[in-house]
């Protein structure tokens, strides 16, 4: 998804900045500022994505990166280029459970495609498509950092791992 970089209005009262966010959200981005040294709260951009995506249902449209970029007084394509390299922001709606597979060097070699033919047909989508009933996206990932548990699947924050179909079965039909 391409975006045109538009010139970052300058935002400088704190009051339009408080009109970005509820307090709640501002609380917490700013906690992560906080972790920063003065100076650097680009550094907490990162985390203000991931707190507006799970306030978003998921995913991020380019109206709330344009809200953290001025809340971090950053240009948006600086936001933008995070929201675009990182596999975990998605730039569209998804559905309510976000499964994603590895398929990276160990997983693959243990087995992942067959996970992955598997999940395609019991959920009737594709990699990188939603459920028609918006319960589930399927989506590829490169290494989540479980290569001794592969294969494995992520959903929502939960790893799953050594993973086979009547596994991944039970794990699907758990699921709200």
């Amino acid at each position: 998804m391409g975006f045109k970089s538009e010139p970052m209005t300058t935002m400088t009262p704190l009051e339009d900045k408080n009109s970005l966010f509820t307090p709640e959200i501002r609380s917490q981005i700013d906690k992560w500022i906080g972790k920063y040294p003065a100076g650097w709260k680009q550094s907490a951009v990162m985390a203000a994505l991931s707190i507006m995506q799970d306030e978003n249902g998921g995913w991020l449209s380019r109206e709330i990166m344009d809200d953290v970029a001025a809340y971090l007084d950053m240009p948006p394509i600086a936001v933008y280029e995070v929201a675009t390299f990182y596999s975990m922001y998605e730039l569209e709606p998804v559905g309510r459970h976000k499964v994603c597979v590895c398929t990276n060097i160990s997983c693959m070699i243990n087995g992942s495609d067959k996970i992955v033919d598997h999940l395609e047909g019991k959920l009737g989508v594709k990699l990188g498509q939603t459920t028609e009933d918006n319960r589930f996206t399927l989506k590829e990932v490169e290494c989540l950092g479980a290569c001794g548990g592969a294969p494995m699947m992520q959903i929502g924050k939960q790893y799953y791992e050594n993973l086979a179909p009547e596994k991944v079965d039970e794990i699907l039909d758990g699921l709200e």
